[in-house]
């Protein structure tokens, strides 16, 4: 084909093409993944509401065409295929906290978002009490190393626990945490995400540990809470209202178009 019909026709015949054959694009030139292949990502247009809907200075969660949420065991009755239908294309579920808590909500939400064929995967709360080998032991324990899962995620924040206050220097932070990082890589072969607020983020510099982050920004873009930040979600809410979940839910975007997102899946699931 001619040079420049090839240029005309290009990004028309992209266009018409599965999200599923764009993540193939996106792998060529690359060595085969040691993992399942990926199965067709369904997106729906995302149609959510939020009970303290926000005025966004800059640029708005709607800027951004794939949005997920995060649930735990205060996030129960999911309909996921009405919550998925509804614009839902992922799903963080809370796992393990500490050393010795698993959310009793977890093995309910993982096989259910897995039947409606929601890409999900699973988190960690941090425990400032507890070092980072115990923390990972325990959450290789409770969570299946599992085909199509999505990456792992450390969950750092500042302590809201009575019974460990302790904030510790960021450079215990960063060291500790990036022995769970490190562990969990090695056996899931994924390098977990970090989601993080405003204010641990600032204190503790762990935006220099080697990882994806999802950042938590609630009143403004993330370009304006975390200047200068690399990142690849963003949690814009914690009062969504999305049909199929009752009550309210956190709501997240991923920083991309749909072709990006298929890509991202492609490189990263198992």
């Amino acid at each position: 084909m001619p040079a420049d019909l090839t240029a005309r026709l290009l990004p028309r015949i992209l266009t018409l093409l599965p999200i599923a054959a764009l993540a193939l694009l996106a792998a060529c030139g690359r060595p085969a993944p040691h993992h399942r292949p990926m199965a067709p990502v369904t997106l729906s247009a995302p149609r959510f509401d939020d009970a303290k809907p926000v005025d966004w200075p800059g640029r708005t969660p709607r800027a951004y065409a794939v949005h997920g949420i995060d649930i735990s065991r205060w996030n129960t009755g999911i309909d996921w295929p009405v919550a998925q239908a509804a614009g839902v294309s992922f799903a963080f579920i809370k796992a393990t906290e500490g050393g010795d808590h698993i959310d009793p909500e977890f093995r309910h939400h993982w096989a259910a978002a897995r039947r409606a064929g929601v890409p999900r995967g699973a988190y960690h709360f941090w425990y400032h009490c507890r070092s980072g080998a115990e923390q990972a032991d325990w959450f290789i324990r409770n969570v299946p190393r599992e085909a199509g899962a999505l990456p792992p995620v450390l969950d750092l924040e500042w302590p809201r626990s009575r019974n460990c206050p302790h904030r510790p220097d960021g450079a215990h932070v960063r060291r500790e945490a990036r022995i769970f990082l490190d562990r969990l890589e090695a056996h899931y072969g994924q390098r977990p995400i970090i989601y993080t607020t405003p204010d641990f983020y600032k204190d503790t510099g762990i935006g220099s540990l080697r990882a994806e982050f999802w950042l938590r920004a609630v009143t403004d873009h993330p370009s304006s809470v975390y200047p200068g930040a690399d990142w690849t979600f963003w949690q814009h809410t914690g009062t969504g209202l999305i049909r199929g979940i009752p009550g309210k839910v956190d709501i997240n975007a991923f920083r991309g178009s749909p072709a990006a997102w298929a890509g991202w899946l492609q490189a990263r699931r198992q």
